[in-house]
């Protein structure tokens, strides 16, 4: 079987794809990509199902050798990739050969980037997924961000990838050191007093350097509790907000645990979550209410540009014949 070899593994590179859906109850953190958009657009660039698994990397990106003939995609954060020392594109499929070398560098854009790879990578699947859950040395390669030396097997007989992929810069996200981020109040936002609602929904609060891919401290006006802060514990999903007794709120991610005993002010809408996946220390947010009935347009919206994606990009060749502009000359006689 191909794979790849890992020369420098940048700051922290690991496996992952969708997570362990379904097992929370039995106290199993989901884990999973960060940034749900770009992860699926590189799946489909190289042909993949949208919820293979690939490498997520945060600010500073791996060197990789590649082991293999086949096609490589490269999405989120712009790490400035080179292949053999020169530039290449994002959000296309890229021909790789057996013996290149893929370069990653530091971050000018945004904070994680993703690498799917034609066929997929061949680790072995534990409750439904090949994600990593460093905290439980669980999943992807040995339950560990990858380190200098690590070889990972990429199935390239399952290999769909096609040359010459690419989706439009219209769906390229692009990435704020400020952002706007959606929210649907609750499920304890009776907990707190309608100024600290105010607050919350009226104020700029910036990410801590304590962030990681559990959860983001964010630094900012305080909010009280009328109830609380301790409640009796129960589910957290990614995106609550938990507000414990010092007043300042989290953001849970996508490694969060699976239940909490502090009061949620809100939970971020799903679409957005790429956008906080995409955010780091020192950058700063605002709060904007929305009604559950909007959430789920907005997600609606948020799935059928993947789906429009994935058709354009699957169906490219045809979409540029149909686009094709002829020049007729019509003789007279």
């Amino acid at each position: 079987m191909s794979s790849i070899k890992i020369i420098k593994p940048g700051l922290f590179t690991t496996i992952q794809d969708s997570g362990r859906m379904g097992f929370q109850r039995y106290g199993m953190p989901v884990a999973g990509a960060m940034d749900n958009f770009s992860f699926r657009i590189a799946n489909i660039l190289v042909g993949n199902d949208q919820y293979e698994a690939v490498l997520e990397t945060t600010f500073m990106g791996p060197t990789i050798e590649i082991g293999f003939d086949g096609f490589i995609a490269i999405t989120g954060a712009n790490m400035s990739p080179k292949l053999n020392g020169k530039d290449i594109k994002m959000w296309r499929s890229i021909q790789v050969n057996k013996g290149d070398q893929l370069t990653l560098s530091g971050s000018s854009e945004g904070l994680r980037s993703y690498i799917a790879f034609g066929g997929g990578l061949a680790v072995p699947e534990i409750m439904d997924s090949k994600s990593t859950y460093v905290r439980g040395s669980l999943g992807g390669f040995k339950g560990r961000k990858l380190q200098e030396g690590d070889e990972i097997p990429i199935d390239t007989s399952k290999s769909k990838a096609e040359p010459g992929k690419y989706i439009s810069p219209g769906y390229i996200p692009r990435y704020s050191k400020t952002n706007v981020v959606r929210v649907v109040l609750g499920p304890q936002d009776d907990h707190f007093p309608s100024e600290a609602i105010d607050t919350f929904l009226n104020s700029e609060y910036n990410i801590t350097a304590e962030a990681d891919g559990m959860g983001y401290r964010l630094e900012g006006p305080k909010l009280t509790h009328i109830k609380g802060p301790d409640i009796i514990s129960d589910g957290i999903v990614f995106g609550s907000v938990q507000v414990p007794g010092h007043g300042s709120p989290i953001v849970m991610m996508a490694d969060r645990q699976t239940t909490g005993g502090y009061t949620k002010i809100a939970t971020v809408i799903w679409a957005d979550l790429p956008t906080m996946a995409q955010m780091g220390p020192g950058d700063s947010i605002r709060f904007q209410s929305v009604s559950i009935e909007e959430a789920q347009e907005i997600l609606e919206q948020y799935e059928q540009t993947i789906d429009d994606i994935k058709y354009r990009v699957e169906n490219s060749n045809i979409i540029q014949e149909e686009t094709k502009v002829y020049n007729v000359t019509i003789n007279r006689l």
